[in-house]
C-alpha cells in the first residue's frame, strides 16, 4: 500500500534540529482530527545520553493537565543504520535513550490509547548539562477528512 506523507498524512515539527541542553519540551498537537501519530526522534551529536524521551496527553494547546504515557516504540541505536527493533512499550516514565551518535527513535500512538478529554500530545526530551542536537516530527494519519489538504493539528 502506497503512503503519500504530504497528501494522506500530516507532519508536525515538534522539535528541529537544536541542541537540548537543559531539555525541551516539543510543540503540543491535537489527535482530534487523526486516528495515528508516528513520532520519530533523532539524535545527533551528543557528549552524553540525554536523560529520557517521555511522551504525554494533555487537555489543550497550553500542555495543560499533562500526564505521562507508556507508548509503543522501535529503536535504531546503531549510527547511521536503518534497522528498528522490535517493539517495545516504554512506561509512562519514559525511555533512556543510547549515548551513540547518528541514531532514531519511533513511537507509535493511536488516538484511542489517549484518555477521555486528553487529545492533545507532547514530547519531552529531559537532559541535564549535556549538548545533545536532536530533533523530533510527528507524522499524522488516519485524518477524518478527505482530501489533499489535510487540517492542521496544532495552535
Amino acid at each position: 500500500m502506497k503512503f503519500n506523507v504530504a497528501e494522506m498524512g500530516h507532519v508536525v515539527n515538534l522539535i528541529p534540529p537544536i541542541d537540548i541542553t537543559g531539555g525541551k519540551t516539543g510543540d503540543v498537537f491535537s489527535m482530534r482530527d487523526y486516528s495515528h501519530a508516528t513520532i520519530i526522534v533523532q539524535i545527533g551529536v551528543s557528549a552524553a545520553a540525554f536523560t529520557k524521551i517521555i511522551l504525554e496527553e494533555c487537555t489543550d494547546f497550553t500542555g495543560a493537565g499533562a500526564a505521562a504515557l507508556p507508548f509503543n516504540f522501535y529503536k535504531e541505536e546503531t549510527s547511521a543504520d536503518d534497522t528498528l527493533s522490535v517493539r517495545e512499550v516504554v512506561p509512562a516514565a519514559g525511555y533512556t535513550p543510547s549515548a551513540v551518535d547518528n541514531i532514531f527513535y519511533v513511537i507509535e500512538l493511536d488516538a484511542a490509547e489517549l484518555s477521555e478529554g486528553k487529545q492533545f500530545v507532547q514530547l519531552r526530551l529531559t537532559n541535564g548539562a549535556n549538548s545533545v542536537i536532536a530533533s523530533a516530527i510527528a507524522i499524522l494519519s488516519g485524518s477524518r477528512y478527505a482530501g489533499d489538504q489535510s487540517p492542521t493539528a496544532i495552535a
